[in-house]
């Protein structure tokens, strides 16, 4: 999982309450088993025309925010479904915060073990990014994970609230795997100490 402990980028603005994990990725796209691939399908159904075609009034269709790595939403973010393939689509399409003022805990907690910061702000501080991402070209904020902090070139700041182990994880770019692999000499020792013939003989 790659680290993340201070991010600068683009913002773009979605700011609707409730988006819930089915408009995240819609259900028809589930069906890869690879966690890769998924961004093409983000928002597919407020990205495209039912005959595919793009919507040139969506957001993440409009040239100015192209390569935005970060997203800013209103309350209730990443609700409904608890697939882990929201994430994954969100990661995938190359955003690596998300700024709401509430997220679904589901949600939240498949963020962390894919390296995705979900950072929640005051209802007015994430209006007034998404208006300011709404009206300045190339808006972009850093995001500091050490200071817990949301800054942009224009005189706002903000700040977040995160538990320890959350921000160790993202800061070490560990998910479950990773913490577990901490204990390698240990789990090495204790497989040595007893084999799995031994185990079974008892």
């Amino acid at each position: 999982m790659q680290q993340f402990r201070s991010h600068t980028g683009k913002v773009a603005p979605l700011y609707r309450a409730n988006i819930d994990t089915d408009q995240i990725i819609p259900k028809q796209f589930l069906k890869r088993i690879e966690r890769t691939g998924f961004g093409e399908f983000l928002f597919n159904d407020w990205r495209r025309s039912p005959e595919g075609l793009p919507k040139l009034d969506f957001v993440l269709n409009q040239p100015g925010y192209s390569g935005a790595s970060i997203l800013v939403a209103d309350k209730n973010f990443g609700c409904g479904s608890s697939r882990e393939h929201a994430v994954w689509a969100l990661a995938d399409f190359g955003f690596r915060v998300v700024i709401a003022p509430s997220f679904a805990d589901i949600f939240a907690n498949n963020c962390v073990k894919n390296g995705v910061l979900t950072a929640v702000l005051r209802e007015d501080e994430t209006a007034e990014i998404a208006r300011r991402a709404s009206e300045m070209p190339d808006y972009t904020l850093t995001i500091d994970l050490q200071t817990c902090t949301v800054r942009d070139d224009h005189g706002f700041t903000g700040s977040f609230k995160i538990d320890e182990f959350t921000r160790h994880c993202l800061q070490e770019g560990l998910d479950d795997i990773g913490l577990t692999l901490h204990h390698e000499a240990e789990i090495t020792a204790y497989e040595t100490e007893h084999p799995v013939p031994a185990a079974w003989g008892r």
